[in-house]
């Protein structure tokens, strides 16, 4: 029995499973990109802002942890940063079954044969989606010197 194949699927499950993703749809001009650590993560827009994309993150595929939530969200903060938004709106998280399998099999011709071994386990990503915003900074205080 050849065994190549099925090393080869062994081998290349790994990069297949660590696939992730982003979009955008554009809704006004991008701004020029900034670090992904300055962008902040809100639950509405706040007063002022200005929407420039809406925007979708994918994490890599695991086992639904909450690492795989926080991939996505900082996916979707470096998506938000290449276009200089400074905040993203949390629209929602959610899970989606994993689009990869490794499958092997055997069996037999004659009296010759394999024996196979399957273990199936589930595997997810995480899904985040969000709105890139850019909020005004609001002025810094000058105070008066007292005289």
């Amino acid at each position: 029995m050849n065994l190549r194949p099925a090393l080869t699927a062994l081998l290349l499950a790994p990069l297949l499973l660590a696939c992730a993703s982003t979009s955008r749809v554009m809704l006004s001009q991008a701004r020029p990109a900034i670090d992904p650590a300055l962008v902040e993560v809100y639950a509405s827009a706040p007063e002022g802002s200005i929407e420039i994309a809406q925007i979708e993150a994918t994490s890599a595929v695991g086992f639904g942890t909450q690492g795989q939530t926080d991939a996505a969200i900082e996916r979707l903060k470096r998506e938000a940063a290449a276009l200089g938004a400074n905040g993203v709106i949390l629209m929602g998280v959610g899970s989606q079954r994993a689009p990869v399998s490794v499958g092997l099999g055997g069996g037999n011709y004659g009296r010759h044969g394999g024996v196979g071994l399957g273990v199936g386990v589930p595997a997810t990503q995480k899904n985040a989606a969000g709105m890139a915003i850019w909020v005004p900074q609001p002025a810094p205080m000058v105070t008066q010197p007292r005289e």
